[in-house]
């Protein structure tokens, strides 16, 4: 039972940076998409009716990992208490921007929440790649079963000194806000029309390049950092697939980037970023938390779980409530399908 949870929480997870993920690249890119006003609303229209929907799949996955896997949990939330507490203040920034925006027509003041917007999304984008990053390297959990990290050592600490920051994770970070940004390019592609989609296109086609170099240096980085996980993908022949759909998708979209097949392009990407995250955790399975101090301290499905009788009863209340999320996402994405107007206010189809 503690397997099913690991997988329902890693599927929470893939399915949070692949829907979050384009509302948070539309951020990260909307300086460089939309030059006037009216192009900034179309922005912030095209993602308006379903941002804050994307993120119920982050609050869903805490949740998860609350109930499923508390050790973990409290090892996790206590040790890097700072970096979690900027990732909160940042969706709350963004959240704040995107409302407060238009309150007032004042050049002055839109410009304060656009800037606030999109520096926001840049800085979450990373946070979700540095944490991602400290998941695969490992943190210095102690026997106690609870660590403590400052934000920040050095490029090459280790052992009890090692921060959340250092060479390995920033290049993470580094990719996910490169990977996340022409995510968002190309779901702006797909949603808007006129000058906006037309710099979105080409945004994303220079994006994907860096995409592809630095996807490529990080997992260079990361056999270099964490070779077991690659051993173990290497045994575990149903992950085998998920590691061919990553450069699969890499390539796809590359390929309908040229050919300008916008639908393809933007499905290319979010398979990108869910093969990635499947093969990450497939790797890491069984493993949540592991200790750089010694492995036999990591925190695991067996050892951090919940109770068997508990697990099998949140599974009941999650199938239905899933369900009905799953509906309500289909039913929204439904209603605001087409594109959006250059002033941002209506969707055609």
């Amino acid at each position: 039972m503690a397997t099913a949870w690991f997988a329902i929480l890693a599927v929470m997870l893939t399915v949070y940076v692949v829907l979050d993920g384009f509302d948070l690249g539309a951020g990260v890119v909307h300086f460089f998409v939309a030059k006037n006003d009216d192009e900034r609303r179309a922005v912030l229209a095209a993602i308006g009716p379903v941002w804050d929907g994307n993120e119920v799949w982050l609050i869903a996955s805490a949740g998860i990992l609350v109930f499923a896997f508390p050790r973990a949990y409290a090892a996790a939330f206590s040790g890097f208490y700072l970096p979690l507490m900027m990732a909160l203040w940042l969706l709350v920034l963004r959240g704040v921007s995107i409302e407060f925006r238009s309150h007032h027509e004042n050049p002055l003041w839109r410009s304060f929440w656009d800037s606030a917007f999109a520096a926001a999304s840049i800085a979450l984008s990373i946070v979700l790649g540095v944490a991602l990053g400290n998941v695969v390297r490992g943190v210095p959990l102690t026997r106690e079963g609870y660590f403590s990290a400052p934000l920040f050592t050095s490029l090459h600490a280790g052992g009890a000194e090692l921060g959340a920051i250092d060479g390995y994770t920033a290049l993470v970070g580094l990719f996910a806000l490169f990977a996340l940004g022409a995510h968002g390019a190309l779901y702006l592609q797909c949603k808007t029309a006129g000058a906006v989609q037309a710099r979105s296109a080409v945004l994303a086609r220079r994006l994907w390049i860096v995409v592809a170099i630095l996807g490529a240096a990080t997992t260079l980085a990361t056999w270099a950092m964490q070779p077991r996980l690659f051993a173990a993908l290497a045994t575990r022949p149903w992950a085998w697939p998920l590691v061919v759909a990553a450069p699969a998708a890499l390539v796809t979209t590359a390929i309908a980037l040229r050919r300008r097949r916008d639908g393809i392009a933007f499905a290319g990407s979010a398979a990108l970023l869910a093969a990635m995250l499947g093969a990450t955790a497939a790797g890491l399975f069984p493993v949540l938390l592991r200790s750089t101090i010694d492995p036999g301290l990591s925190l695991d499905v067996h050892n951090a779980a919940a109770g068997g009788r508990g697990l099998l009863l949140g599974l009941a209340w999650w199938i239905p409530a899933t369900a009905l999320a799953a509906g309500y996402f289909v039913y929204v994405y439904r209603s605001f399908r087409g594109k959006v107007t250059p002033g941002g206010d209506s969707h055609d189809g």
